[in-house]
C-alpha cells in the first residue's frame, strides 16, 4: 500500500517531460481475490486428505496422521487449554496411538473454499465418544501438496441448553496448563 501511495502521490506535481506519469493499476491488482470453491481437482485433493487424516486416527496410524499436517500446524481443542503445536499435539496424541486406539471422526458434511494454495473448510462429524462435533481449518498447498496447517475441533451446544453449559463452567473454571495435559485414557 506504502509503494502505491508513493507512486500515486509522485504523479501529484506535473512530471518532468522525461519521465512520464505510470498508468494506474487496476483496481484488480491492489485488491485480494475473492475466494471462491475450489475446482474439481481441488476438492477431491483436500477431502481425500481431511476424510485420510481422520481414518489414520481410526486406525492408529500415527505417521500417516500427522505427515498431512504441516511443520507449524496449531490444532484447537475442546477444552480451553487446548492450543497445541505439531509436537505438542504429537505428546499428547501419541499414548493412544501406541495403544492402537486413536479417535474415529468422520465428516458427515464438508465446505471449503480457496484463494490460490489456501483453502479454509468447516465440517460437521460423526464422533462415537463426543456426539456431535464440528472441525474447522486451514489447509495450505506447498510443492503440489495439500496439508493441514490448523485445526479446531468443537463440540456443538444447543442454544436452549447453553445456560447449563454456563452454570458448569462458573463450577469450574478452565486452567491455562504449562504444558499439554496427560491423555485421556478413553481418547477423544
Amino acid at each position: 500500500m506504502l509503494a502505491l501511495t508513493g507512486l500515486l502521490g509522485a504523479c501529484a506535481e506535473p512530471p518532468p517531460p522525461q519521465a512520464p506519469c505510470p498508468e494506474p493499476l487496476p483496481v484488480s491488482a491492489t485488491q485480494p481475490s475473492r475466494a471462491e470453491p475450489p475446482s474439481l481437482d481441488d476438492r477431491a485433493a483436500i477431502d481425500a486428505l481431511l476424510d485420510g487424516w481422520h481414518a489414520a486416527a481410526t486406525r492408529a496410524d500415527e505417521e500417516g496422521y500427522f505427515h498431512a499436517m504441516t511443520d507449524d500446524f496449531v490444532f484447537l481443542g475442546t477444552d480451553a487449554t487446548e492450543r497445541w503445536d505439531k509436537a505438542a499435539f504429537r505428546a499428547y496424541a501419541h499414548p493412544h496411538f501406541a495403544k492402537g486406539k486413536a479417535w474415529s471422526f468422520r465428516s458427515i458434511r464438508r465446505d471449503v473454499l480457496q484463494q490460490g494454495d489456501f483453502a479454509w473448510f468447516d465440517e460437521d462429524l460423526a464422533t462415537p465418544n463426543l456426539g456431535p462435533a464440528r472441525g474447522s481449518g486451514v489447509v495450505v498447498r506447498h510443492d503440489g501438496n495439500w496439508r493441514i496447517a490448523h485445526y479446531v475441533l468443537s463440540i456443538t451446544v444447543p442454544n436452549d441448553r447453553f445456560g447449563e453449559v454456563k452454570r458448569l463452567l462458573r463450577e469450574k473454571p478452565a486452567q491455562t496448563p504449562k504444558e499439554p495435559p496427560e491423555a485421556p485414557s478413553d481418547g477423544l
